[in-house]
């Protein structure tokens, strides 16, 4: 059967007409804002935990030093013992002190006779003068003689009480009850004058010295609470003090603290732990503008770039904003200044 040609092109052509309608362009779209989500700093901030070197120490440590030049004795006590409160912790030869004693004492009781005798003659001339047997210049010479007796006396016992300290200072007898640490002196040594025999570290209540940066030490007297970590164990703590004066050559303040409970031994390195009071944000909310890093919030309906100076990135950054300031965290990438908040 054969078409008309006249059907066969009105019918293309209403083909034709029907194509070019679904080939019409849509009407354009507006692009979507990005949404935005706003939380409170005091939400996103964290608290992290800090840390110092920090050791624990004696409250006191005595360098024990001789006074005089003789040969070491006797030396009672080893490394790592513990000694009371006035024991004997070393003992020097005491002879030559013991004969300069002696030496000291016999003058002593020369000078003591030589008053006396000075003494009978002054009453004896005394009496005589009152009998006019005697002249006055005679009387003032037993007078002058009487006074410098009592000055050789004071002299003489002076010197025996000196060496009677000369010979007490050859027994060496511990400060306060404590722990010997070290002990470099030997049996038969010649001890010198100023020479480190041992040194005494105090036994009880042992403290914690910690060394600061500057501008952490207001920080840490405001923690609130404080652990010393030695060896995987964490010993909570309570501060004494944070020095005001900065040491010239670690450029460091040093902290003390006492144990709140058992304490470890005397000389066990650590860290001091301390967590922080003060807000920071992670390092997945700061933005970068202008090479500088901070964080947007929400200031009368409008987004403000707040610059954080010491944000890296990378790294947790401290926050210098109240608490309640409102933070854009989501759609913040796509923010400038200023831009107005939905």
């Amino acid at each position: 059967m054969r078409i008309p040609v006249i059907s066969g092109l009105l019918l293309v052509s209403t083909l034709l007409a029907g194509c070019g309608e679904q080939a019409a362009e849509p009407a354009a779209v507006a692009p979507a804002q990005p949404a935005l989500t706003l939380s409170p700093l005091g939400e996103l901030a964290l608290r992290p935990e800090r840390n110092a070197p920090a050791a624990v120490i004696g409250r006191h440590e005595a360098r024990i030093s001789a006074e005089v030049a003789a040969t070491i004795q006797a030396l009672p006590v080893e490394v790592g013992q513990s000694v009371a409160a006035g024991g004997l912790i070393v003992r020097l030869d005491p002879r030559d002190a013991a004969l300069a004693l002696e030496r000291a004492e016999a003058a002593l009781a020369q000078a003591e006779a030589r008053l006396a005798q000075a003494d009978a003659q002054l009453q004896r001339a005394q009496t005589l003068r009152e009998r006019n047997f005697y002249s006055p210049e005679a009387l003032t010479l037993r007078e002058t003689e009487r006074t410098a007796a009592v000055a050789d006396a004071r002299a003489a016992r002076a010197s025996r009480d000196t060496a009677r300290r000369v010979l007490d200072k050859h027994s060496l007898r511990a400060p306060f009850a404590g722990v010997v640490r070290e002990r470099p002196a030997q049996l038969g040594e010649l001890a010198a004058p100023g020479s480190v025999l041992l040194t005494l570290v105090a036994a009880g209540d042992p403290e914690v010295s910690a060394q600061l940066q500057p501008q952490d030490a207001e920080v840490v007297a405001q923690a609130g609470e404080w652990l010393f970590e030695a060896a995987g164990v964490r010993h909570p703590l309570r501060l004494i003090r944070v020095s005001p004066a900065m040491n010239p050559e670690s450029r460091s303040v040093e902290a003390r603290f006492a144990f709140a409970a058992a304490a470890p031994a005397v000389g066990q390195s650590g860290r001091l732990l301390w967590r922080e009071t003060r807000p920071w944000l992670p390092a997945d909310l700061l933005v970068r503008r202008d090479g500088r890093y901070g964080v947007f919030m929400a200031v009368d309906g409008k987004a403000r770039f707040h610059v954080l100076p010491a944000a890296s990135e990378g790294r947790p950054a401290l926050v210098d904003l109240p608490e309640d300031t409102r933070i854009v965290v989501q759609g913040r990438h796509a923010l400038q200044d200023g831009a107005a908040l939905p």
